[in-house]
């Protein structure tokens, strides 16, 4: 037998023994503030619930993922479900990725195969392929199959509703020196032409031609959205984001057909059916699917396959930590949204540069968990036995 052949039967025979689940509550250094909060859906986000999933095989080899869920509701059901469903994968391959996948969402199935269900199997799903490329020595993108060592990236965390518009600035000169590609800013808001005029103060401050960006977090309806988006369009935007309703697939599609401006949306979406929807209606320019949410890489890998054969383009959303290596792998040139809040929780930093975020060239993820995750643990549990 070759050493290829040997490697194939040693991972073919291992076996998952032992399976930690953990709820981690982050807090936030801010109250942080959408459109959401301003039109009184929400309250301010102070904290979010991260949900870590560990696994271990037979032979030593060790996975690490996470999916996550804001503090405003959800973290402990996520937790819940998690700790439910996790028995099953105890005795099985941890190479056969997808036939998991699907023996996770069945065994759930009563409560559905999408929303928090989806996001409890996201975390075994990435740990499992965090796994399988530590076990090859590889990178996440190089497993995958990597289309380039960069992504351009663009700083969110520093354009939302809260933050004045003085200190926006402040934020956009910072992020720029950073390496950061593009600004996002947060809209809006009731009275739209406060999210006119801080527009077009940063479009003025970073000039015509830098990438800029504007995400409504849903708070229009359709006549408002007309009337935003034909406003935006002087600002030479890269997208206009979450214009309508995250379900709204006919309305984006009618913004996009009407508009240059291109529309973006999918963050909110929950499985790959919601995605296809909006892929086969064209109801998004940028498609901006969240790996976590949608249940994990298998699924997110899915949902790229379906938006690049409709030649859409894709700008994974939050969790930069996975969705580097995620973007890495997608034909046509993404983006990644740079979000510095969940750097607490790991040891390793992501690097910036030129416009663009470096894919790491760790094995798997390419990430280890800090010790401040302890003190942030709310509910961990352990499913069978350590080798």
């Amino acid at each position: 037998m070759n050493a290829s052949n040997a490697l194939a039967a040693t991972a073919s025979n291992d076996q998952i023994k032992w399976i930690r689940v953990a709820s981690t509550f982050l807090p936030l250094a801010n109250p942080i503030s959408d459109a959401k909060v301003l039109t009184g859906r929400q309250k301010p986000m102070t904290e979010i619930a991260i949900l870590f999933v560990e696994i271990e095989t037979a032979d030593g080899h060790r996975g690490l993922g996470f999916s996550y869920y804001s503090k405003r509701a959800g973290g402990p059901g996520q937790f819940a479900h998690a700790k439910d469903i996790a028995p099953t994968l105890i005795g099985e391959d941890p190479s056969d990725i997808a036939r998991l996948w699907d023996k996770l969402a069945w065994a759930g199935a009563s409560v559905g195969r999408s929303g928090m269900a989806a996001q409890a199997i996201g975390a075994f799903d990435v740990a499992l392929w965090d796994l399988k490329a530590k076990r090859a020595n590889l990178s996440l993108s190089k497993l995958i199959g990597a289309q380039r060592d960069s992504v351009r990236c663009y700083n969110t965390s520093g354009g939302f509703l809260h933050t004045p518009l003085d200190q926006l600035l402040v934020n956009t000169d910072a992020s720029r020196e950073k390496g950061i590609g593009g600004i996002k800013l947060k809209v809006g808001q009731p009275d739209c032409a406060l999210d006119i005029h801080r527009v077009q103060t940063v479009r003025k401050h970073l000039g015509d031609s830098f990438p800029l960006m504007v995400d409504a977090n849903q708070q229009w309806d359709r006549p408002t959205a007309q009337r935003m988006c034909r406003t935006f369009e002087q600002f030479n935007l890269v997208w206009i984001e979450e214009p309508l309703d995250c379900y709204d697939a006919e309305g984006h599609a009618a913004l996009a057909a009407q508009f240059d401006t291109p529309i973006a949306t999918g963050e909110m979406l929950t499985s790959v059916s919601e995605h296809w929807e909006f892929i086969r209606l064209r109801g998004a320019d940028y498609l901006m699917p969240d790996a976590p949410r949608v249940g994990g890489i298998t699924p997110f890998l899915k949902v790229a396959t379906l938006a690049g054969h409709a030649g859409l383009m894709l700008a994974p959303h939050f969790a930069m930590e996975l969705h580097v290596h995620l973007a890495a792998c997608y034909s046509r040139e993404p983006w990644v949204e740079h979000f510095e809040w969940l750097e607490p929780l790991f040891n390793e930093r992501l690097e910036t540069k030129n416009g663009r975020m470096l894919v790491p060239t760790r094995p798997g993820l390419g990430l280890s968990l800090s010790e401040r995750v302890k003190e942030w643990t709310a509910q961990e549990t352990e499913i069978g036995a350590r080798a």
